[in-house]
């Protein structure tokens, strides 16, 4: 199964981190872990997660604002499950998902939900295809891609290395690769000369670049 980016989890609990872990290896991510928002805000650097889940009861910067937090650095369109034991009234859970939460789980969460929840927020972000193997039947307006992503696609369809692109964006290239297999998941393919072709159909990168694009694809 591909890597389809880092699934981020915020939680005191060892136990639900080690367990929301192992489902987001099932589907395809890898995931990073920490008890505190601020040790996992730390631990991100500039890698963006494909998903976040958080639990609201944190200690320190508290869930929502750890919430917050991300959106800002990341934008809306990341995905983020709120966990809760305590808050699970239905006014709390309206709250969360009123202040940018995709969705909003209680406590003790059963693997399978977990699983399904995950998976229908990856979705709904782009970067899981669907069950028939398409990014969702999407335009290129639904695609949501970061302006991040953007500028690794073009660099992608001029014919650039993956170490090339590190440069010229400034950002490693373990985080070109993280954005590369983001891309291929967004856009329901599985290269990156397949990526370019889709991005043209697409008109996500302008035609000057295609000869690039070309010889890509006969690598």
């Amino acid at each position: 199964m591909g890597d389809c980016g880092t699934v981020l989890m915020i939680d005191r609990d060892l136990r639900f981190r080690t367990l929301a872990g192992a489902v987001a290896t099932r589907v395809g991510c890898r995931s990073m872990g920490a008890e505190t928002g601020e040790k996992a805000l730390a631990l991100l650097g500039d890698e963006r997660p494909v998903l976040a889940i958080l639990e609201v009861e944190l200690p320190g910067l508290g869930g929502l604002e750890v919430l917050q937090e991300l959106l800002e650095r990341f934008g809306d369109d990341l995905p983020v499950i709120l966990v809760s034991e305590e808050h699970v009234s239905p006014f709390h859970r309206t709250a969360g998902l009123l202040v940018g939460a995709d969705d909003y789980l209680v406590k003790p969460v059963d693997p399978g939900e977990l699983a399904a929840r995950i998976r229908r927020s990856l979705r709904r972000a782009g970067v899981l295809a669907s069950p028939n193997g398409e990014a969702n039947g999407r335009g290129a307006s639904e695609l949501h891609l970061t302006p991040r992503e953007r500028e690794v696609l073009g660099l992608l369809a001029e014919g650039r290395s993956q170490a090339e692109i590190a440069d010229a964006l400034v950002i490693s290239p373990k985080t070109v690769s993280t954005h590369v297999q983001r891309l291929l998941g967004k856009l329901g393919v599985h290269s990156r000369a397949q990526a370019v072709a889709r991005a043209f159909q697409l008109g996500l990168v302008e035609p000057d670049v295609r000869a690039h694009a070309d010889a890509l694809a006969a690598d």
